[in-house]
């Protein structure tokens, strides 16, 4: 993901279904966030270590041990080779079946999640599936790291206005409220009316996935890779 807290709106529930029954979720953070916020008190690189925090105790709460930055700026993240190789690297290295992206396409139906830090992750984390992190021949020096290619089954896009796949966190809304609450530089401030603001946005894609009254959903297009 772009940014701490990004996975923790769009993802926190799937993933707490996930660490529940055994697998292993490792996150990738492109940037520190070090231009969020709303305190002019802190410096850029103190708000950069105090969202590295958040994230990290936002992960503890569903149950995500391993969480990685790559310390680009944000607000300024461009599809790159080498963000694409940075990222080909982090697959080399974790090897995972299922990987989890910001989609890399303008959302005009909801325009928050078409940050364009979202789409430069999207954009260069999907060229880093396919083809990087599977030719061993691309970026040659992620073989001479000792990082073989790997290729990953599927890609789950997030944010997009193309879904073909729901999953039902109704029994795991806290624990993404917690993680969530845990980004408190970005978060505090909105107190109730970001449960408010959740649960509008998750029941609605639940409702538009035909699920019952009150059930609470993320959304995703899934995309086969392998």
């Amino acid at each position: 993901m772009a940014h701490p807290d990004d996975v923790d709106f769009g993802v926190a529930g799937s993933v707490a279904g996930w660490t529940d029954r055994g697998i292993e979720v490792v996150y990738l953070m492109v940037t520190d966030g070090d231009a969020g916020g709303f305190d002019d008190g802190l410096t850029r690189p103190e708000m950069a270590a105090l969202r590295r925090e958040e994230q990290r105790a936002a992960a503890k709460c569903v149950g995500v041990g391993d969480v990685r930055f790559l310390g680009y700026p944000d607000g300024r993240v461009e599809a790159t080779l080498d963000l694409r190789r940075d990222i080909a690297r982090v697959i080399r290295q974790v090897r995972p079946d299922r990987v989890v992206i910001p989609t890399p396409e303008r959302n005009y139906e909801r325009i928050y999640p078409s940050h364009p830090d979202h789409r430069a992750v999207g954009s260069a984390a999907l060229d880093a599936v396919y083809p990087d992190a599977r030719n061993p021949y691309a970026f040659p020096e992620l073989r001479a790291e000792g990082l073989e290619a790997w290729t990953v089954r599927e890609v789950w896009l997030s944010g997009g206005s193309s879904v073909n796949h729901h999953v039902d966190i109704t029994d795991r809304f806290d624990r993404k409220m917690n993680a969530l609450r845990a980004h408190a530089s970005q978060t505090a401030h909105m107190g109730d009316e970001l449960e408010k603001m959740l649960r509008g946005w998750l029941g609605a894609a639940a409702a538009a996935a035909g699920l019952p009254e009150g059930r609470l959903a993320e959304t995703f297009q899934v995309v086969e890779t392998a």
